[in-house]
């Protein structure tokens, strides 16, 4: 599914095909994809859609309003609990990451219960690396692009690192 979900981040422009999900599905396995990970990326990347149609969060068009919104959402005094369900699904490097980006103030409280939700919706206990595929496709759907750093960090692979 993953690897269905970066194909989309990388070819289209948020929202632009989720609106077709049957012209989607074809030119996915077109692509070559399997047709039970399409399915399955379909379905996700539908909650995905809902959450954000559902979320308040100002368009592109209204940038100026985004950084009002996130001090209000984002207040320094607020906790975010995990219940034990989060935290088995995402573990503690999962955990880690999320509140990496909450502390360097690129992922703002919304953000982050959307992120949390998708990750939530993986049959499988989620991964660093799949984390970082959710994150990068929240973004995408919220018509949000990470700065340099982050989207380096986000896909960055840590095994090709090189201590120094």
């Amino acid at each position: 599914m993953f690897d269905v979900l970066v194909f989309v981040y990388e070819n289209y422009w948020c929202g632009d095909i989720l609106s077709e999900p049957r012209q989607l599905e074809r030119k996915l396995n077109a692509a070559g994809f399997e047709s039970d990970e399409v399915h399955k990326a379909i379905d996700w990347l539908n909650g995905l859609n809902q959450l954000a149609e559902e979320t308040a969060w100002p368009s592109p068009e209204q940038g100026a309003m985004r950084q009002g919104v996130t001090e209000v959402q984002a207040n320094a005094q607020s906790l975010r609990i995990y219940s034990t369900l989060e935290q088995d699904q995402l573990g503690p490097d999962c955990l880690g990451f999320v509140m990496f980006l909450e502390s360097a103030g690129v992922l703002p409280a919304t953000l982050r219960e959307v992120v949390i939700d998708r990750a939530m919706a993986v049959p499988t206990p989620t991964t660093l690396e799949h984390l970082k595929i959710i994150v990068l496709m929240v973004y995408w759907r919220f018509g949000e692009e990470p700065d340099a750093l982050i989207l380096d960090e986000l896909c960055d692979d840590a095994q090709d690192r090189v201590a120094h």
